[in-house]
């Protein structure tokens, strides 16, 4: 089904691995439009209630943008339409993870430079092992982040604090990734799988549509204002009230017992 990405899905969970090793999970064009292919898939997939994004090997999430790749034509003195590649590629695949009525969960398990930044930035939540990078590399190379790194970032930091990783592309580890509230939690190495299985966990068992709607509202939040973002949240309400697992948690609540969701 893939090429460039395993995928599977097991007890509620879809699970999305980078697997690119040889080039530290580089993002191809390829790569690109299966993680695309792979988050709709997910999302459509009436089975999965929450999706884990990774890299196989301990090594790297992703370098980034694969710029060997990229690089022939630039090198041969021709134009090369940065911006068009990045609304054909880059863009729909971000969009496709903000999008998704589901949690996205980045298991950042090593580097993840450039657009694989951008990439780890643009799920919901990310558990990061402590020995783990982030690098707005682009200014290394003359160019300025994307893939939504703007977007995320001031977001995530406040202004001055995100001009400055853009502008120097220094390294962020994961201590410091977790106190400026670019990930939501740091870890050793050798915990990493057990804190990410304890979140999915979480999330598997978690009432699905309300988690997607408040993912939904959150991003239009951003943009709202406070009457239009009450109408939001009226309008979602108004759909998670005939929902399954609206009953079940009223009814746990009423008999002072645990509400066992379905995601329906």
């Amino acid at each position: 089904m893939f090429s460039f990405l395993l995928y599977s899905i097991s007890d509620g969970v879809c699970r999305i691995t980078l697997n690119r090793p040889e080039v530290y999970h580089a993002l191809s064009p390829g790569l690109i439009h299966e993680i695309r292919d792979a988050v709709e898939a997910a999302g459509a997939d009436e089975s999965v209630r929450v999706i884990v994004l990774t890299a196989s090997g301990d090594r790297a999430f992703s370098s980034g943008a694969d710029l060997k790749e990229a690089s022939e034509p630039i090198q041969a003195g021709e134009r090369l339409s940065l911006g068009e590649k990045l609304r054909t590629t880059y863009h729909p695949m971000i969009l496709a993870i903000r999008s998704v009525p589901k949690p996205v969960i980045c298991r950042l398990n090593g580097l993840a430079a450039g657009a694989g930044c951008s990439l780890a930035l643009s799920c919901d939540q990310v558990i990061m092992a402590e020995e783990a990078y982030l690098s707005l590399l682009f200014v290394g190379i003359g160019l300025m982040p994307d893939a939504g790194s703007t977007y995320f970032l001031p977001r995530l930091v406040g202004q001055q604090k995100a001009f400055e990783l853009c502008a120097t592309g220094r390294r962020v580890y994961g201590p410091e990734a977790e106190r400026l509230g670019l990930v939501s939690r740091s870890v050793p190495s050798a915990d990493l799988d057990k804190t990410v299985e304890e979140l999915v966990s979480y999330y598997a068992s978690a009432p699905t549509q309300a988690i997607g709607a408040m993912k939904l509202a959150l991003n239009q939040s951003l943009t709202n204002s406070l009457e239009e973002q009450m109408e939001k949240e009226a309008q979602y309400q108004d759909l998670l009230g005939f929902t399954k697992d609206v009953a079940e948690g009223i009814g746990a609540f009423l008999t002072k017992r645990k509400a066992v969701f379905s995601g329906k």
